[in-house]
């Protein structure tokens, strides 16, 4: 009977690190300064919305994943090449990136605002209309949009690009821009977190956002989806939300 037991052990203990061995692990591509979505917190390791939501669609899926912080304006080429495997970081879907890379299902959407400090009186057609330094996140859906709107319209603002949100709040509180063009996200965290600013409208239509992932993927986008299916499912996407996206 020993002999029995210590031979379904030792099949069992095989099994599990077979298993363990041959679990997928996937890279997935972030903002690391993109709160409440994806940012490193005081530890030091990637968290947020999206970090802890990939987390648990992993180990829901049995797969592995590890998040590598990029410059947001070179994600995507990274995915295209090879370096990562897909982008769970607050990416608005758009036609210019889908015709690029693959798009999970929708999770989430976003507004589009124009921000100024709290005590200004400056509303959002005077902002775009205006010849004042308007900032906003390079490389994003808003930075494409405010640049053809620009274009288009032959707009005065000059347009200021910084490398995240929090970059672009911190100059337009120290008076080195005067309004900001960002996600409602990180402008709604900002506010929670007591930075001087407020919404004073939108400026261009609501964006999904969506995990992108190589077109040629076609088994990761499947896995991803139906993570989401199943997260989205349980008492865990409720708390996510509570606890990132509901201003304090």
């Amino acid at each position: 009977m020993k002999r029995l037991l210590a031979c379904l052990l030792g099949v069992a203990l095989a099994c599990s690190l077979s298993s363990a061995a041959s679990a997928k692990t996937y890279v997935n591509g972030i903002d690391a300064n993109y709160p409440p979505f994806s940012f490193v917190g005081e530890d030091g390791n990637p968290t947020g919305f999206d970090i802890e939501a990939m987390n648990w669609i992993a180990a829901k899926m049995g797969f592995e994943v590890k998040h590598q912080p990029m410059d947001w304006d070179g994600i995507i080429p990274a995915l295209l090449a090879g370096k990562i495997d897909m982008v769970c970081s607050g990416m608005s879907i758009s036609p210019e990136r889908a015709a690029q890379v693959a798009f999970s299902d929708p999770y989430y959407t976003i507004s589009k605002l124009i921000v100024v400090k709290d005590d200004s009186d400056m509303s959002a057609e005077q902002a775009l209309n205006g010849k004042i330094r308007l900032g906003v996140q390079r490389g994003t859906n808003e930075h494409a949009y405010l640049e053809q709107m620009q274009q288009d319209r032959k707009l005065p603002f000059t347009l200021r690009p910084y490398d995240s949100p929090p970059m672009a709040i911190a100059d337009l509180l120290n008076g080195r821009i005067d309004a900001a063009a960002l996600d409602s996200a990180p402008v709604n965290n900002a506010i929670a977190m007591g930075r001087k600013i407020k919404s004073v409208g939108t400026f261009a239509p609501d964006d999904n956002f969506g995990v992108a992932i190589r077109k040629d993927d076609a088994e990761l986008l499947k896995t991803v989806n139906e993570g989401y299916r199943q997260l989205k499912a349980d008492p865990f996407w409720k708390e996510l939300q509570d606890k990132y996206l509901s201003q304090k």
